[in-house]
């Protein structure tokens, strides 16, 4: 299964019963039983979060009705192999967004499907325009899956990671369409490992070929007897070092930063605000600013920042009002705008490590070659170990180690580039990946011109 989306739906579950009389088809094996009513009862949370106020909730539900329709709409009649592309989520799909394209490049005759699951990928990249159509993935059931591979007809499917949907793999094995796992990464804790994995180590079976980020992942997965393994590394690297190769900017934030040192924090959450906010207040040189580009940026939590940091002004005041003295700390209050702004950085943090979750992604600010610190919850991140490794990344436990740390980077400028240069030769050390899979891709002709 997915990662599911974030959002607080584990006590409506419970309120909500699922259904008073569950049907249960002759031969049905008890973990299917049970993976069923999981999902159903997500969905029963989902609505009463979604009933209850909960934005997310809500276009989770709405992207999904007539799903049927706007496929058939848009994929019915028009010729071309389809390649269908899932992502949980934003991050994921950046994660096998080379992929797509490099597909896109090589089989410029087949048409492209894009599935998520979560708004927040979503409503990012739904117009995304080397998509033919991009929607949001039905809920995982036995009669969803099949209608779902009849209307599409997928030459291709490829799913990103970690995404592993019962129904949909079953349906696309019995259909005998070619699957892969792209950017796959597993650890022990996972269902898979566990005597009560059965159900999810045959899903494993179902697909084409798996291709993993490390070498641990090919590790575990040969001793459950899963062999169709490749180590390709991680996609992602590809992604991020194409973004410095490009030389995009932004409008208004070189003119913010002007001949300053700029502290560019992405994907920030609370805690790492307050840290932000405590190590700021001590700040008072006027050859430096602040840029933070939160995880969420409703209204309500830039409001929030703006507690934190009274002087500060939010990007879409600033590139629209005439620009005279600049301020020290800017607030971005859109999305889409990170990738790229890590370029103007001297010093970068990535948010998530104070959090139960971890780390965002700390590759885009490396790539740029630039320092790249972050909080201790990482651990299920290999290319955060691996970056400190290579001594392009830093791991801060306290506002005293944030501090120590920002002291040493920002008054010793040799500590400071040769963190930068650390950082970027470990990308370039490890892309790559896209090239294997295509490779893969072109071997089996799964994409022959009919």
């Amino acid at each position: 299964m997915s990662k599911f989306t974030k959002i607080d739906i584990g006590r409506a579950v419970s309120l909500q019963p699922i259904q008073k009389t569950v049907k249960v088809p002759s031969g049905m094996p008890v973990s299917t039983i049970i993976y069923d009513l999981g999902i159903r009862g997500y969905k029963a949370g989902v609505a009463l979060a979604a009933a209850t106020g909960n934005a997310k909730a809500r276009r989770w539900l709405e992207g999904r009705r007539n799903w049927r329709a706007g496929l058939e709409q848009h994929l019915s009649g028009a010729a071309g192999p389809i390649v269908w592309v899932h992502a949980a989520s934003l991050g994921e799909f950046e994660q096998g967004r080379p992929v797509l394209e490099a597909i896109r490049q090589q089989y410029p005759h087949c048409r492209i499907l894009l599935t998520f699951f979560s708004p927040s990928g979503y409503e990012v990249r739904k117009d995304y325009p080397g998509a033919d159509y991009v929607c949001y993935l039905p809920l995982d059931t036995a009669g969803n899956a099949q209608d779902f591979i009849r209307i599409v007809k997928p030459a291709l499917a490829i799913f990103i990671k970690y995404e592993f949907w019962y129904h949909m793999l079953t349906r696309l094995h019995r259909e005998k369409v070619p699957v892969l796992l792209v950017s796959g990464i597993f650890r022990p804790g996972q269902p898979f490992f566990k005597p009560y994995g059965g159900m999810f180590r045959k899903l494993l079976q179902q697909f084409s070929y798996i291709f993993v980020q490390n070498r641990e992942s090919v590790a575990l997965l040969e001793q459950i007897g899963i062999r169709h393994t490749a180590l390709a590394g991680d996609t992602r690297f590809d992604r991020v070092w194409a973004l410095q190769e490009e030389e995009r900017t932004l409008p208004g934030i070189g003119e913010f930063i002007s001949n300053r040192r700029a502290l560019i924090a992405g994907s920030t959450w609370e805690t790492d605000e307050s840290l932000l906010a405590a190590w700021w207040k001590k700040q008072h040189s006027e050859e430096l600013c602040l840029i933070i580009a939160p995880h969420e940026t409703d209204a309500a939590h830039i409001s929030k920042l703006q507690g934190l940091f009274p002087e500060a002004i939010k990007y879409t005041e600033w590139i629209t009002t005439t620009h005279g003295q600049p301020g020290r700390v800017l607030l971005i209050d859109n999305v889409g705008m990170l990738s790229v702004l890590y370029r103007y950085a001297a010093v970068t943090y990535v948010g998530g490590g104070f959090g139960k979750d971890g780390i965002h992604n700390i590759l885009e600010p490396a790539t740029y070659g630039k320092p790249v610190l972050f909080g201790p919850v990482f651990h299920k991140y290999p290319e955060a170990t691996a970056l400190i490794a290579a001594g392009g990344g830093i791991s801060i436990h306290d506002l005293g180690t944030f501090t120590t740390q920002m002291e040493r980077l920002l008054q010793n400028e040799s500590n400071r580039l040769q963190t930068g240069v650390n950082a970027k030769n470990y990308v370039a050390e490890n892309k790559g990946a896209t090239g294997k899979i295509l490779q893969y891709i072109q071997e089996k002709r799964f994409l022959t011109r009919l």
